[in-house]
């Protein structure tokens, strides 16, 4: 059996594949960036299994392209719009994604740019190491306390949850939720209040998290006239996919003040960002590594080559993508 892996990846998941006796071809040129198509065309020939990342258009070109026909996507994310699910579904290759494995790892980083936000860390990085600090000053970078506030958490599934449960136990917040369903267990748990229309709720925010996937019903789901919608105080946070938010809006909304700050992880357009959003001092900008500490990496990596390995030995992956 023949995988080909995009582009490196922790050796937890190669050394699980090689021990099977696999022969694994990696993209070593991709180490630095993401893998090119003609790369990909080139590497798959062949190959049973491909184990891709979110950085890659996994389309019927692609999918073509082996030769014999793949049996399994294993894509190392939770997310999964990058692949062509109905061309998979009619080629009957299999499409699993790593769900679980980041889930505390992603609600921490939200939770630090939460932090950031509110505390002005990463403008007062930047004040004390431009030798602007003179004196403390009892109105010197004044931001804003977290405990006590009410968080609008978009999106309630595993990340969603787990940052409110960080909010309610940890900082003592208030949380209100939408999502496509009401769970009233939730809410029992941790006094959260749920809206059934994400413009009912957006006004009663402090903070606001996105934890949603990008689909057709999600794109740009934060416009225009919902930034108008949130209070001039309130801050927004993006972990999910970057298209959710309409960066151009955004970079208005900061700067005219609709809100206070935002914090974004992921990009409309990735790797490039919005330019006016690169001017402003009220967002904190990351490069897509909400999930990105050595444990949880090595996890996503081991589900995608064990995922991998049920589909080549006849057997249902854990993560399949129905």
């Amino acid at each position: 059996m023949k995988i080909f892996i995009t582009r490196p990846i922790p050796q937890a998941g190669i050394k699980l594949l090689r021990d099977k006796g696999y022969e694994v071809l990696v993209n070593e040129a991709a180490k630095e960036r993401g893998a090119e198509k003609e790369e990909i065309l080139v590497g798959i020939k062949g190959a049973d299994a491909l184990l891709s990342t979110l950085t890659e258009k996994i389309d019927v070109q692609i999918m073509d392209a082996g030769g014999p026909p793949l049996k399994i996507i294993a894509n190392m994310a939770v997310g999964f719009d990058n692949v062509d699910l109905e061309a998979a579904k009619q080629r009957g290759i299999m499409v699993t994604n790593t769900p679980g494995v980041l889930t505390d790892t992603v609600a921490e980083h939200t939770f630090a740019l939460m932090l950031a936000l509110s505390h002005r860390i990463v403008e007062a990085d930047k004040f004390t190491r431009a030798g602007l600090y003179r004196a403390w000053g009892p109105m010197l970078l004044l931001g804003s306390d977290l405990s006590g506030k009410i968080l609008g958490i978009v999106g309630l599934g595993r990340i969603g949850s787990r940052v409110a449960y960080h909010a309610v136990k940890g900082f003592g917040m208030k949380v209100l939720y939408t999502d496509v369903k009401r769970d009233e267990n939730f809410e029992r748990e941790f006094g959260a209040q749920f809206f059934e229309n994400i413009d009912d709720l957006l006004p009663h925010c402090d903070y606001v998290s996105l934890h949603v996937p990008l689909t057709g019903g999600t794109l740009h789901l934060i416009d225009e006239r919902r930034l108008k919608l949130m209070r001039t105080s309130a801050y927004l946070i993006n972990t999910s996919r970057g298209p959710i938010i309409n960066e151009k809006a955004l970079a208005k909304a900061l700067k005219e003040g609709w809100i206070r700050g935002a914090a974004i992880d992921v990009f409309e357009n990735e790797p490039k960002v919005e330019p006016g959003l690169l001017k402003l001092n009220n967002i904190i900008l990351t490069p897509h590594i909400a999930s990105a500490t050595e444990e949880t990496r090595g996890k996503m990596a081991a589900l995608a080559a064990k995922n991998i390995i049920e589909a080549l030995e006849g057997r249902t992956p854990p993560n399949l993508i129905k």
